[in-house]
């Protein structure tokens, strides 16, 4: 099963239709969530009171693990998120709250290193800029980091199309570029 997390919030967006055409590649057995629809809030004392009770009895049925379940059970893992503020949409964040759950998605070995308990060894984060992110995308180093220390991804693969919204870019262009341009599913 392929996981399609899509943090894109406008409609028509670059990233999605992006993403789709990343998805269309040779992904099967699609799953998406997207993330606007599903209006995740971060986790609160209630939501944390709620969780740390179901970890200690060891029950991951109640509805606060259904997406670390679903995230745990996929095989390839797709993510769109435009380039916002440094980082991604909020949601996306709070979603990653909602995933990474010890016991479910990942634990902890007795010298304390994550371990993986996700299948997935291949992720692809979707992203466009309106204008050019240079050297650092945090957004991506950010997933990057969590999906190799906690998920044991292995192959991590960012497709971006910047400059999007420069004076006189052809967005157009800049997109079928960086269509070219991606390696594909392996």
């Amino acid at each position: 099963m392929t996981l399609y997390i899509n943090a894109c919030v406008r409609k028509n967006s670059s990233t999605d239709e992006l993403a789709r055409f990343v998805l269309a590649q040779g992904f099967d057995d699609i799953q998406e969530v997207n993330l606007q629809s599903e209006r995740i809030m971060p986790l609160d004392q209630k939501k944390l009171s709620l969780r740390d009770e179901r970890l200690k009895s060891g029950d991951f049925s109640d509805e606060i693990f259904s997406y670390a379940r679903q995230f745990a059970q996929a095989d390839k893992i797709v993510i769109s998120a435009p380039y916002w503020d440094l980082l991604f949409p909020a949601s996306l964040r709070a979603y990653f709250e909602r995933v990474c759950v010890v016991g479910l998605t990942f634990a902890y070995t007795e010298s304390g290193e994550p371990k993986s308990l996700c299948k997935a060894k291949r992720l692809v984060y979707v992203t466009t800029a309106g204008g050019f992110v240079g050297q650092r995308h945090l957004g991506f180093e950010y997933i990057k980091a969590v999906a190799s220390q906690f998920f044991g991804i292995s192959d991590i693969q960012m497709l971006l199309a910047e400059g999007l919204d420069i004076e006189g870019a052809d967005p157009r262009s800049i997109l079928e570029r960086a269509k070219r341009d991606y390696a594909g599913p392996k």
